[in-house]
C-alpha cells in the first residue's frame, strides 16, 4: 500500500461498509480516534498535521480547512466534506495549491428535509411544552397549530429546499420560494410561487431556511426581517448559524412576535462568545432546537460516507466526482 492512497477520516459514525469500499479502491484507511465530545473542529493545526501526514484524501467534518494548512500537507489531493456546506475551506488556496474540494451532495437531502419537517410540527403542536407541563404533573392540552393547508415561506430552492416543497404537497400546503435564482418549470409543477423576501416574511406562517452562508446571505434574518415576519410565525433553521441573528431571534421571541423556533444551528458554532445567547434561546420553552444534527440519521451518514468516499476515489484515479460535488478543483489538466 503506498502513501499515495492513503484516506483519513476524521469524522464520528463511519460505516464500515464505506470502509470497505475505499479499502476495495486500493486505499489505506485511517479513521481518527475522537475523544468525547470532540470534534475535528476542536483540533489545532498541529494536531491535524500529525493526523493528515502523507495522507492523499481527508473525509472531513467541521474542521478549518487552511491555506497553512493545506501548505503543510503536500501529499493531500483531496479534501471530502461528509456534508454540503463549505464556508470553513479555504477554496481559494485549495485551487492555487493544486487540491480538489468536493462536497457529499445529495446524500443528506431527505434526512435534513425529514428533520425540518419535524421541526416545524414539533414547534407548532408544542410538543416541548406539553410533555414539560406532564412530566411537571399538568396534564392540561395546549392549544398548537396545524401546518395543514400553511402558507410556508422556503429561503433557498437547492437540493434540501427542494426536499422540503416535495414535503410540504402532502400537507397541501401554500409554498413561497425565495432563491438566488428560478426553475419556472419546476415551480410550476410542484405549484410554488417565486416571490421576494419581503412578501415571502409578510405572508409565510413558517419560514425555513435551506441557504448558504455567504457573504451576502449573512444575518439574512436580522432584526429588521424578524420584525417584518407575521406575527405569531414560525422561523426554522436547519441551514447554517449565521444566516440568523440569534439575538435578535431570541428577543423577537421573548417579546412574543413569533410563535416559535426550531432550530439546529447557532451563530455560536463559529463564534464561542455567543454561547449565552445560545443557552438563552434552548432555555426558552417555544424553541425546539437540536445540536446541528439534521443530517445524523443513521441512513444520511451512510449515504453522505459514501459519497464523500466517492469523490475521493474519483480524484485519486485522476477523474472527476459526481456532478455537483466538486466546489474548488486545483488540478492541472
Amino acid at each position: 500500500m503506498t502513501a499515495s492512497r492513503r484516506v483519513v477520516v476524521t469524522q464520528r459514525f463511519f460505516d464500515e461498509a464505506t470502509v470497505v469500499y475505499l479499502q476495495a479502491n486500493g486505499c489505506e484507511v485511517a479513521v481518527a480516534d475522537l475523544p468525547p465530545g470532540k470534534g475535528d473542529g476542536d483540533f489545532t493545526q498541529a494536531e491535524l498535521e500529525a493526523l493528515l501526514a502523507g495522507a492523499a484524501g481527508w473525509v472531513v467534518g467541521h474542521a478549518r480547512v487552511t491555506r497553512d494548512l493545506m501548505a503543510a500537507l503536500p501529499d493531500l489531493k483531496v479534501v471530502s466534506r461528509r456534508g454540503v456546506g463549505y464556508e470553513r475551506v479555504d477554496l481559494d488556496a485549495a485551487r492555487d495549491l493544486g487540491k480538489v474540494v468536493a462536497i457529499a451532495a445529495g446524500g443528506n437531502d431527505a434526512s435534513v428535509a425529514d428533520h425540518t419537517i419535524a421541526l416545524i410540527l414539533a414547534v407548532a403542536r408544542r410538543f416541548r411544552e406539553s410533555q414539560a407541563n406532564m412530566l411537571a404533573g399538568n396534564w392540561s392540552i395546549l392549544m398548537g397549530s396545524d401546518l395543514y393547508r400553511k402558507t410556508v415561506g422556503v429561503v433557498g430552492a437547492g437540493r434540501i429546499g427542494r426536499s422540503v416543497v416535495q414535503r410540504l404537497r402532502g400537507f397541501e400546503a401554500e409554498v413561497l420560494v425565495h432563491g438566488a435564482s428560478r426553475d419556472e418549470a419546476w415551480a410550476a409543477v410542484n405549484n410554488v410561487a417565486y416571490v421576494d423576501m419581503p412578501t415571502l416574511l409578510a405572508k409565510s406562517d413558517v419560514v425555513t431556511l435551506h441557504a448558504p452562508l455567504t457573504p451576502a446571505t449573512r444575518l439574512l434574518i436580522d432584526a429588521d426581517a424578524l420584525a417584518a415576519m407575521k406575527p405569531g410565525a414560525i422561523l426554522i433553521n436547519t441551514a447554517r448559524g449565521g444566516l440568523v441573528d440569534d439575538a435578535a431571534l431570541l428577543e423577537s421571541l421573548q417579546r412574543g412576535h413569533l410563535a416559535g423556533a426550531g432550530l439546529d444551528t447557532f451563530m455560536s458554532e463559529s463564534d464561542p462568545a455567543l454561547k449565552p445567547v445560545t443557552d438563552a434561546l434552548l432555555a426558552l420553552p417555544n424553541v425546539v432546537a437540536t445540536p446541528h444534527a439534521a443530517a445524523s440519521s443513521r441512513e444520511g451518514l451512510d449515504r453522505t460516507n459514501m459519497v464523500a468516499a466517492q469523490s475521493v476515489v474519483a480524484v485519486l484515479d485522476g477523474s472527476d466526482p459526481a456532478p455537483g460535488c466538486v466546489v474548488a478543483d486545483g488540478r492541472q489538466r
